[in-house]
């Protein structure tokens, strides 16, 4: 008798096993994710020279708190750490070794800035955590051979550079291009980006290059040597304060060439109104992203969630700053990523699914604008549609461009 029971005791536990072991195969896990919870690390400049973009973080966390309220990503709550940088690479350094060897968090998100990210992508490669849908421009993040652990997440500088010089050759393939540049690589990788397309008739096309220091008061020399070339095209590669004065300048010379600006200073706020709206007027861009302030969406399925979104979980937000649209748009592609990934929650499958993106459309990019990736292409968004300050205003115009040179 007392045989049979450590027998049927031995298969008893022997079924428990298999059992367990059966619902456990289904299911895979690395640092950070568990049957109720994803741990989402984040860095953020929500203090110093950087911290406009502070509420990108904020958006973000709103975005979770929401998808938590509706039952999680199947059935696990995000748990979003987002810490304070300061915009300073030493700093971020502390904070992600911080997020990865103290929270344990399963990957990090969106985390912000060029020289910031530059600081830890070797780090996070080595230790094998997702570095996913960086917040910076930058074209060197598109790189899955030497770093497959780190991918961007707007359209590069690059990107954004082949297009204007795609439309420069539509509308005015004699154009006399005055490309003017902030010597980093920020301002680099647009000249590359020009070139990349202009290809052969660079140096025909291409009548001065003139780059400035971040350092500089003033750049209105650099602006009165530019008009002096005699250029009709005149690519404006600057940030915020340096946009504005370069276009001040360019009304008080009555230099009126095409002007094509890089999206980091189209802030209507921080630019067109600080240059003059009647100085401003007719500068060229290009654009991803809806404007939750233009009356144009406000029929929009997408941008009619959007809103329903900031009454409910950012109440009293100023919707016409670009940065809630983009953490949106972030966010909301974070979370397809994860859903895709079904149970099987490591890191080699995050990475996996993040670039077997096809088409995804967040609700708060300009129709037709698609995040795509592969393998092989870590770059998300690579189209850009045309854009023109009138009358105060942003309008979109004419076919959505894609960045592909040769195309």
């Amino acid at each position: 008798m007392k045989n049979n029971k450590i027998t049927l005791l031995a298969a008893a536990a022997a079924f428990t096993l298999l059992t367990t072991q059966g619902a456990f195969a289904q299911k895979k896990y690395d640092t950070g994710a568990g049957d109720t919870e994803i741990k989402i690390g984040n860095v953020e400049a929500y203090s110093g020279p950087a911290s406009a973009y502070g509420i990108i973080g904020k958006t973000e966390d709103a975005y979770f708190k929401m998808i938590n309220d509706n039952g999680g990503i199947n059935g696990r709550k995000i748990n979003f750490i987002s810490y304070d940088d300061g915009y300073s690479p030493p700093k971020t350094v502390e904070q992600i070794r911080k997020l990865i060897e103290s929270d344990e968090v399963f990957l990090v998100f969106n985390a912000l800035g060029t020289p910031t990210q530059t600081a830890v992508q070797k780090y996070q490669n080595t230790k094998k955590v997702p570095q996913l849908f960086l917040a910076t421009g930058a074209s060197k993040w598109n790189d899955p051979k030497d770093f497959p652990w780190t991918m961007g997440f707007q359209p590069s500088y690059r990107v954004e550079a082949r297009i204007f010089a795609k439309y420069i050759l539509k509308e005015k393939p004699n154009a006399k291009v005055a490309v003017f540049y902030q010597n980093d690589d920020f301002g680099k990788d647009y000249v590359a980006g020009l070139k990349d397309v202009f290809g052969d008739k660079a140096s025909s096309l291409i009548v001065a290059e003139e780059s400035y220091e971040t350092t500089e008061p003033s750049i209105d020399s650099h602006i009165v040597k530019l008009k002096g070339t005699g250029a009709d095209v005149f690519v404006n590669i600057s940030t915020p304060k340096f946009a504005a004065q370069a276009i001040k300048k360019m009304a008080e010379l009555e230099w009126k060439p095409m002007h094509l600006m890089t999206d980091v200073s189209i802030s209507i706020g921080a630019v067109m109104k600080p240059a003059g709206l009647d100085a401003s007027e007719g500068v060229l861009s290009a654009g991803y992203l809806k404007d939750a302030s233009d009356p144009q969406w406000k029929d929009d399925a997408g941008m009619k969630k959007f809103m329903a979104f900031i009454d409910k979980y950012m109440p009293g937000a100023n919707v016409s700053d670009a940065n809630l649209v983009y953490g949106f748009a972030a966010a909301q592609t974070m979370v397809q990523v994860l859903q895709q990934c079904g149970d099987n929650l490591t890191r080699e499958n995050v990475m996996k699914q993040a670039a077997s993106l096809k088409g995804f459309a967040p609700d708060t990019l300009i129709p037709g604008i698609t995040v795509s990736t592969s393998p092989t292409d870590f770059a998300p968004i690579e189209q850009l549609k045309m854009m023109r300050f009138t009358n105060g205003k942003w309008d979109l115009f004419g076919d959505i461009i894609s960045a592909e040179t040769g195309g």
